[in-house]
């Protein structure tokens, strides 16, 4: 009876690893994350250490290639929680989101940021190489408090990944000077690991999110192609981007100071006789 109470525990520790479709989920992720970087290397690196000067289509393509991989690791991210709390998730599920994150949201857009600095005009390696490494470490420090910090419902403390790997591509996309990217580079990485609170996607939120991706892959796919004002679009689309990182936390902070001034009407009300 031992041996069958032995054999019966070998086939039940199986069970609790096994994958839910949560974790097919941010399994695709990260293999989108993992393509970001292919696809960067590939079709911008390699072609401009060779001195491949007749590439610059193909490493517009890629370019485009590798950030519409991050917005499908970024959709992936929205529907494998969401997937999450309808179904049921294994174990594993927090754990693989995490370090599926850190190489979609974490690895691929410092590495963009790195790339984007040795094949530059205007750029500076080391500088680039210093700002892509400050992207980095925001991501897992954002992700390493998330995990162990606890926070009120409905909202993010900082920056979510998601949203800070796109900024940080967008800002290289804008094609600013040197200066102003890396500068911008580095505020983005502060809003990550800052108090500054974000609201988690959910409901219609979730919903605009979706759209607001969808809208920059066809942005992207339009300028990938060298469609007409492509270029024009794509910039815009970016600056966007820039816009709500920025504005997105306002609304946060300024509704908080509202309920700040409610609760204490609400606390002096209940003071009078």
């Amino acid at each position: 009876m031992p041996e069958a109470d032995e054999v019966d525990d070998d086939e039940e520790m199986p069970l609790s690893l096994r994958l839910s479709i949560a974790d097919t989920l941010t399994l695709g992720n990260a293999t989108c994350g993992f393509m970001a970087v292919y696809f960067t290397t590939t079709g911008i690196l390699i072609p401009h250490l060779t001195g491949n000067d007749e590439s610059a289509g193909m490493a517009r393509h890629s370019a485009a290639t590798a950030v519409i991989l991050m917005l499908c690791a970024a959709v992936f991210d929205l529907f494998d929680g969401l997937v999450a709390r309808k179904l049921r998730s294994s174990p594993m599920g927090a754990e693989l989101d995490n370090l599926s994150d850190l190489i979609s949201f974490g690895l691929a857009p410092a590495y963009f940021v790195l790339v984007y600095g040795m094949v530059a005009d205007d750029a500076h390696q080391r500088m680039a190489a210093l700002g892509a490494i400050v992207v980095l470490l925001a991501v897992v420090l954002r992700l390493a408090r998330f995990s162990c910090v606890t926070i009120k419902d409905g909202m993010f403390q900082g920056m979510p990944s998601p949203f800070g790997a796109l900024t940080v591509v967008s800002i290289v996309l804008l094609e600013l000077p040197f200066v102003a990217t890396l500068l911008a580079i580095l505020g983005t990485a502060w809003l990550m690991v800052s108090r500054v609170e974000y609201p988690k996607p959910r409901g219609r939120l979730a919903g605009a999110m979706l759209a607001w991706i969808v809208l920059s892959m066809g942005l992207l796919a339009a300028w990938a192609f060298d469609a007409p004002s492509g270029q024009l679009l794509l910039q815009t689309g970016c600056a966007l981007q820039l816009v709500m990182g920025a504005v997105i936390p306002l609304f946060a902070t300024a509704r908080r100071v509202n309920n700040f001034r409610d609760n204490r009407r609400e606390a002096r009300a209940t003071q009078l006789p």
